[in-house]
């Protein structure tokens, strides 16, 4: 007996009108609106689009790569100066227990280049000047020009006018305070050529000093103050204008200045000199600088902070 074998038969929805060469009628009900594409096509096709998925990921790190390098620091080419305000001939107020505000500056200053350095900012400059206290003005800022340099941080600690200070003696010297006053305080000229860089580094090392528990000083928004009232540019952080200031103003590169706190405050005075306020201060320096020196937040954030 003679049949088909079942691997041959063909369903009846499945078979053709071989007259018209069209599916049989009633296939449409067992296969999509949408055929499958020609088997032939697809393999013509196939190294192409392989082609153009391999190419595209290939591109992938690429892009990465050259947007991280585009936000990452290059601190061996990133040079920060760290100005030691005053001069052993001029060196600037003293504390309340007659200590010069030179020695205080050169102190954290010295801390501060070593610390950079090993954070590996190796660019970074200690710049110790000679000299009555105006011309010194204008040589430190002139080798700081000379340089060049990414960044200008002068280091100072306050103290007050004349008419706000107190009399007493320490270990039988003669000596004055002003226990009213405290705290750091940041300044900025907007006559720097590059203003707006100069209020973004004090922004970040603000938020550093801030975060750290410190307080900024007050007391330069007040009537009182006479010539040494200055603007204050940011109220919960502590910056202020100081326009005029020639290290500011004169620098050709982004420039702060900071009052690490107040030597004429009794107990303020002993906290600056410990190592524990000397350490945090450098630390807020540290962090700030490290996200000044992102060539990504420089380009993009600071000019949120206008």
């Amino acid at each position: 007996m003679f049949w088909r074998k079942k691997k041959d038969r063909v369903p009846w929805h499945r078979r053709r009108d071989y007259m018209t060469s069209a599916p049989h009628p009633a296939r449409a009900r067992y296969e999509p609106s949408v055929r499958p594409p020609d088997m032939l096509c697809f393999w013509r096709l196939l190294p192409t689009s392989l082609l153009a998925l391999l190419m595209t990921f290939s591109q992938i790190p690429t892009w990465t790569a050259e947007a991280g390098n585009a936000s990452k620091c290059d601190r061996s080419r990133f040079r920060v100066v760290v100005d030691v305000g005053h001069t052993v001939q001029a060196p600037g107020a003293l504390s309340a227990r007659n200590i010069p505000e030179y020695d205080f500056n050169l102190r954290l200053g010295q801390q501060i280049q070593q610390r950079l350095i090993a954070d590996r900012f190796a660019g970074t400059v200690l710049l110790v000047t000679e000299g009555g206290a105006r011309p010194s003005l204008f040589k430190r800022v002139a080798t700081a020009n000379e340089l060049p340099a990414d960044l200008f941080l002068s280091i100072h600690h306050d103290s007050v006018p004349d008419w706000l200070l107190e009399d007493w003696e320490f270990e039988g010297t003669p000596s004055h305070f002003s226990d009213s006053v405290s705290g750091y305080s940041l300044f900025v000229s907007r006559d720097n050529q590059d203003y707006d860089a100069s209020l973004f580094f004090a922004t970040l090392l603000g938020k550093q000093l801030k975060g750290r528990g410190l307080q900024y000083a007050r007391q330069y928004t007040g009537a009182f103050m006479g010539k040494y009232q200055h603007e204050l540019v940011d109220a919960d952080l502590g910056i202020y204008r100081y326009d005029q200031l020639i290290v500011l103003k004169e620098a050709k590169m982004p420039s702060v200045l900071l009052e690490a706190g107040s030597i004429i405050n009794r107990d303020e005075e002993l906290q600056m000199n410990s190592p524990k306020r000397r350490d945090l201060i450098t630390a807020s320096v540290i962090k700030a600088v490290e996200a000044f020196c992102s060539p990504r937040l420089r380009r993009e954030d600071h000019r949120a902070v206008r």
